[in-house]
């Protein structure tokens, strides 16, 4: 039995001091964030919209929304390519990059953030604890909370922006 790499423990915070690199699921797409300081805090979001459980394929998607200059994508085969998904809240498109050999997610883009992508975290050894959770009246009933983590009705950025009771 080949040796498992997913268990993130393996991969301890201090080991990615100055950036952080994951791929797709065959190796084509490598994606790299430069952020010092991307383990000091929460960061990122879970989402549990119908759109974002899609793209991950599961009951939440892992996301961090970071300044596009801090994230290299390197597409060694071509295999990187984009939807244009209309079907969203607020009308407006949200450009979904994944790999076309194996599906994995890769980043959002959306003209709500200027200057900024959705990475899709899954594909990284180590998650950063998230520090925000949106759509959480999208839930399952079954989910546990978490800690440390301030939940939304909808969304979690912007000005209209609401926090669900505790």
């Amino acid at each position: 039995m080949p040796e498992l790499t997913g268990d993130p423990k393996q991969h301890p915070d201090s080991k990615f001091q100055d950036s952080l690199t994951g791929s797709c699921l065959c190796g084509s797409i490598t994606v790299t964030i430069k952020d010092k300081e991307l383990f000091s805090k929460p960061r990122g979001h879970l989402c549990h919209c119908s759109n974002c459980r899609k793209v991950a394929g599961s009951f939440v998607s892992s996301n961090l929304l970071i300044e596009a200059d801090k994230v290299t994508i390197d597409d060694r085969d071509g295999t990187l390519k984009t939807y244009e998904d209309r079907a969203t809240g607020s009308g407006n498109p949200v450009y979904r990059t994944f790999c076309s050999a194996d599906g994995n997610p890769v980043k959002s883009e959306t003209q709500a953030y200027p200057g900024k992508i959705v990475l899709k975290m899954g594909m990284m050894p180590r998650i950063p604890q998230p520090e925000y959770e949106g759509f959480g009246l999208h839930r399952h009933e079954w989910q546990g909370k978490h800690d440390g983590v301030t939940t939304f009705k909808t969304k979690w950025a912007g000005p209209d922006r609401e926090k669900m009771d505790a």
